[in-house]
């Protein structure tokens, strides 16, 4: 039977097509090493791989199983620069620290594809990538925005597309425009994260699994890490947990909050479905966005996060099912194979989140969304940090990302109405 995550629903699609997921011990006992790392991710196995290939020894300790996570569980897009849009950055930062940001990006982007391919793991890379349009007053922002792209920040590879395009690629009029984007693309995640912690195991990271840490701290220049069946010493920490921190530690927590997300996956729809005929990806307008794609199998892969209130595959189903036929109405009664839900790490600013919150440890998390590039890349940046370079770490650093209002009572409620506002939004 395929395996369940135990802290999200339904069984993904990504689970039931990655053979190679190998199992790690559990933590027995206490070990004195040079970093110790809390979470199994993107971030952390990353981190693992790149301090370990330098001779750095390196605990890395994960809840549950690698993959259990966000990493494991999310839509595969890559998308372009950061979350927020170049000229958005720009505004706020200035022209230099917004290129600066974006070519971070940019070379994210090119570390993970390149990762992969050094180590052998086939992440099913299909290129190509569509946001779209679905209310008139965003079409100019969208058309400025591939304009500029190429002309401001030296990225050529976007076009706006009119009507007529946007429904021959989508093979569905429901939107009114957007851009093309024919220099990234999307992955099959699980692969990855798979892939990633082989190659962290291979330079010699030592690698738990089912290993809740219930406290860190640091004291006397070393960073204690407690879980329930021992002890990790280090001379440094990295969090890197995202929205499953919990109340780990308390400056991430009131930085990151996590949000729901629910994806299906169709049975595949055959060689002259009109649906996404590119095998492209594609991102929406909306504030609670909506993203599918294409599998290399045919399927379709549908997102979205309105559905507070599901809790199993069945309510799972239903609310993705009545999305996509918003969007394909041929595909009303799809059946749907597979269906899950996991959580998102978010900021206020939509802007990624590192920050040193105790001597000697840094916390990184809170992609908004865009993790599956940035992540993997921000754990190369903290092995460079910890190998004395942190100038590129800092760029990130020094965000402004402040903490969600309303303190740990409230924080969850107020984003709850936030939400809920902005997808009645949406729909006017």
């Amino acid at each position: 039977m395929p395996y369940q995550s135990p802290i999200s629903p339904g069984i993904s699609w990504y689970e039931t097509t990655t053979d190679d997921r190998a199992e790690y011990p559990a933590l027995d006992g206490s070990r004195q090493t040079d970093v110790v790392i809390i979470g199994g991710g993107f971030t952390g196995l990353s981190a693992a791989v790149h301090l370990a290939s330098a001779g750095v020894d390196v605990v890395l300790l994960e809840a549950w199983r690698f993959g259990d996570g966000a990493s494991g569980r999310n839509g595969g897009q890559l998308g372009t620069g950061q979350r927020a849009w170049a000229e958005d950055l720009e505004g706020q930062y200035g022209f230099t620290r917004a290129k600066a940001l974006f070519d971070l990006a940019e070379e994210a982007k090119s570390h993970l594809l390149e990762f992969a391919e050094t180590h052998g793991i086939d992440i099913e890379y299909m290129p190509g990538q569509m946001s779209v349009v679905h209310k008139k007053r965003y079409l100019k922002q969208y058309q400025a925005h591939a304009e500029l792209m190429a002309s401001r920040f030296g990225y050529p590879h976007i076009h706006y597309m009119d009507f007529q395009e946007t429904a021959e690629r989508l093979g569905s009029a429901r939107y009114l425009g957007g851009i093309y984007d024919k220099g990234t693309g999307h992955i099959q995640p699980m692969k990855l994260v798979v892939g990633t912690a082989r190659a962290a195991a291979a330079a010699g990271a030592h690698l738990y699994e089912n290993t809740k840490v219930t406290g860190i701290k640091s004291e006397n220049g070393k960073v204690i890490v407690e879980t329930a069946t021992g002890r990790v010493t280090a001379a440094k920490g990295f969090i890197a947990v995202n929205a499953y921190g919990d109340n780990l530690e308390p400056i991430s927590a009131s930085h990151v909050m996590p949000i729901r997300s629910f994806i299906g996956a169709t049975v595949p729809l055959g060689q002259d479905s009109p649906v996404l005929p590119g095998g492209e990806s594609v991102d929406d307008s909306r504030f609670v966005v909506r993203y599918f794609r294409r599998t290399r199998d045919g399927r379709l892969l549908f997102g979205g996060r309105e559905a507070y209130t599901a809790d199993n595959p069945l309510d799972i189903s239903t609310h993705i099912r009545r999305q996509i036929a918003e969007i394909y109405p041929g595909l009303a009664n799809v059946e749907i194979t597979q269906a899950w839900g996991g959580s998102v790490g978010i900021t206020l600013p939509r802007q990624p989140f590192v920050r040193e919150v105790m001597p000697n440890v840094i916390s990184a998390g809170g992609y908004s969304g865009h993790g599956v590039m940035l992540s993997n890349f921000v754990g190369k940046l903290y092995a460079e940090t910890v190998a004395g370079n942190r100038d590129r770490l800092r760029i990130l650093e020094e965000l402004k990302v402040p903490a969600f209002p309303g303190g740990r009572r409230l924080r969850a409620p107020l984003l709850f109405l936030a939400l809920s506002w902005y997808a009645l939004m949406d729909r006017i």
